[in-house]
């Protein structure tokens, strides 16, 4: 039985405050709002399962857990990617009713392109920024992690700092330009869309260590940035390389920081110039040095898609919920 959406004309108070106009579900909004608390509460259960496991397998000590250590972010790069995915499949299953794939995870010729174009691409990027602090004389070579011989060392350093990455990549994606871009696009047209889940992802960097508005703002252009990959392709194989390459170039590789945040670096180096343009503690995406070089990204990625018809995901009916 399908449920039918009434004439504007017959519609109640009720239904203009929670039912779309358009098909029989909740407003944009309403269906972004569940969804938040879909993830608080996907969140809370496999951080703490994940915790359970760790402890009953001696891998995780739940007393450094509690004290603030690092093994508590351990659990939560554990549980996040998979609390992500589960509460998205529910709201998009039972709220859009729409199917998962559907958000930009369609399989088709173009996904390992994607994936390897949005992967390099901000090596080229971040390579300039630091070929230009260098050449300022604000960056200062120090050595790498091989100076000392650890050949090992140093793989599974990149190895680490490469899967997380690609699960910090995933998730974020998979929220950001995932259900909250796309939802809003439904719920009111692209370029608000746009602006108001990149200003969310903004946001949730606020509680990044050395972050400050300046570093908001920059991080709202990042979100622009990944937003123009979806816009191209109308898949988040694209972003999702993007946002990989990007972390992982940035601060594994070169050796910044990644929005505030420490861990291995390949090339070890420090920055003295002008806050305002390096991005000082929280990296180039605080500074100045940012804006060109994601302006020559989106150019690049234009160039890459160039020949590609620009197709905006399908809008697949209610019974598209596989």
């Amino acid at each position: 039985m399908t449920l039918e959406v009434p004439e504007p004309a017959q519609r109640s108070f009720l239904q203009r405050i929670f039912i779309s106009p358009n098909e029989p579900r909740l407003r944009a909004g309403w269906r972004l709002l569940i969804h938040t608390i879909l993830l608080i509460i996907s969140l809370l259960i496999f951080s703490n399962i994940f915790g359970v496991i760790g402890y009953l397998t001696n891998t995780i000590d739940l007393q450094a857990v509690a004290s603030g250590q690092d093994l508590g972010l351990t659990i939560l790069t554990l549980a996040t990617p998979v609390a992500f995915t589960l509460a998205t499949w529910i709201a998009r299953r039972f709220l859009d009713r729409r199917s998962f794939v559907s958000l930009g995870f369609r399989l088709d010729r173009h996904v390992s392109l994607d994936l390897a174009f949005g992967f390099l691409l901000p090596a080229v990027l971040f390579g300039l920024i630091y070929a230009f602090e260098t050449g300022m004389g604000w960056l200062t070579f120090q050595g790498t992690a091989l100076q000392n011989g650890s050949w090992s060392g140093a793989f599974w350093g990149l190895l680490a700092g490469l899967v997380l990455f690609v699960i910090v990549g995933y998730q974020e994606e998979l929220l950001s330009r995932g259900y909250h871009l796309q939802n809003l696009v439904d719920g009111l047209n692209l370029p608000w869309g746009i602006l108001l889940s990149s200003s969310v992802f903004a946001l949730l960097h606020l509680a990044n260590p050395s972050a400050d508005w300046v570093s908001t703002l920059g991080i709202l252009f990042a979100g622009f940035f990944l937003a123009y990959g979806w816009v191209r392709t109308g898949k988040l194989w694209l972003p999702i390389g993007l946002h990989i390459g990007w972390n992982f170039f940035e601060g594994t590789v070169f050796g910044f920081p990644v929005s505030g945040t420490g861990g291995f670096n390949f090339i070890h180096q420090t920055v003295a110039g002008p806050k305002l343009i390096t991005g000082g503690g929280f990296g180039p995406e605080a500074g100045l040095v940012v804006l060109p070089a994601m302006a020559l990204g989106a150019v690049a990625i234009w160039w890459y898609t160039r020949r590609r018809p620009v197709e905006m995901p399908p809008k697949p009916g209610p019974d598209d919920r596989r």
